[in-house]
């Protein structure tokens, strides 16, 4: 085995390092476990040289490079890289949807793998999506996955970390739903479109929107890091997941938006592309999922519902 160069300064803190930790989870993420107390480095597509704390380290998402010295002597590692999926479903964006997650995990796994001195824990991004798309039946971390092009790439997303997990590392799966927060992608269209007055009903309003607070997230992958209990896959999301339309409401009221005009399903599909330059099957289709796992192992929810939730974020952007 490779032994691994040694960081050219002496540690005091806990260090993490944190692939994708330069997307909107990431940062969050980062600033979260910066106030910990915890040495970040966040490996994105540009690095700080100067370091600070989050240091930001230089990646490909494909291959192990010299951001691979930061796993060695670190407590954990943080693996949130992929492309949005917020995004119209052309072949290509399907490919780079897939591919940014798998190659991402085998570049770590290599990098694992030439590291003398790893870190004990991997904690994976995942999704909630692995699930499909199911109507109205609550799902839980053990009902079967569904069908179409995100369980798809939740399958080989895991898979791929099966495959690469070196042996007696402890291994933690965040089945996500959409995270709620601060300059959030998806959120930031969301809460344009109601500023508008468009921010009703979709198709029937009653597809899943299973959510949970960003502030929520970062303390689940802090348990999983701290926390040796925990290992395998989490449904990552409040437990008081509504449909469509009740979010929808929820986040008028936490604007002050009175109305929010409904949207026929044909209109979406023919708007979404044309208009938002997304895929329409996010807002047409959802799922509840309720995190039984994570009450199971006694995880507290700061924002267990939605309105506050809500107004947290709104209250904060301004």
């Amino acid at each position: 085995m490779r032994r691994t160069a040694h960081l050219p300064h002496v540690r005091h803190m806990k260090r993490i390092v944190i692939a994708g930790g330069t997307g909107f989870i990431g940062s969050s993420l980062a600033r979260h476990l910066t106030a910990q107390g915890y040495e970040v480095v966040a490996l994105g597509r540009t690095a700080n040289p100067d370091g600070g704390n989050p240091r930001h380290a230089k990646w490909d998402g494909r291959t192990p490079g010299d951001w691979s010295r930061w796993l060695d002597g670190a407590d954990a590692v943080v693996n949130l890289a992929g492309r949005s999926v917020d995004c119209i479903k052309t072949p290509d964006h399907c490919d780079e949807i897939l591919r940014s997650r798998v190659d991402a995990t085998r570049a770590i796994g290599a990098a694992l793998a030439q590291t003398e001195n790893r870190p004990p824990v991997w904690v994976q991004m995942s999704t909630a999506h692995i699930y499909g798309d199911p109507g109205e039946q609550r799902i839980t971390e053990g009902d079967a996955f569904g069908y179409g092009l995100a369980p798809t790439v939740g399958r080989a997303w895991e898979a791929a970390l099966a495959e690469s997990l070196p042996q007696g590392m402890r291994e933690v799966r965040l089945r996500t739903s959409f995270v709620v927060g601060r300059g959030g992608g998806a959120m930031a269209s969301l809460t344009r479109i109601a500023r508008l007055g468009l921010g009703g009903r979709v198709g029937s309003g009653r597809q899943g929107f299973s959510w949970i607070h960003e502030a929520d997230m970062n303390a689940i992958i802090q348990a999983a890091v701290e926390d040796d209990r925990y290992a395998g896959p989490y449904i990552c999301s409040a437990p008081s997941p509504v449909s469509q339309a009740e979010f929808m409401r929820a986040l008028r009221q936490a604007l002050g938006i009175p109305i929010g005009l409904p949207a026929p399903a044909w209109l979406v599909r023919l708007g979404a592309p044309l208009v938002l330059r997304t895929d329409p099957d996010l807002a047409l289709y959802g799922r509840y999922v309720y995190p039984e796992r994570l009450l199971a192992a006694g995880f507290t929810f700061r924002y267990p519902e939605l309105d506050a939730a809500l107004r947290e974020v709104v209250r904060s952007e301004h």
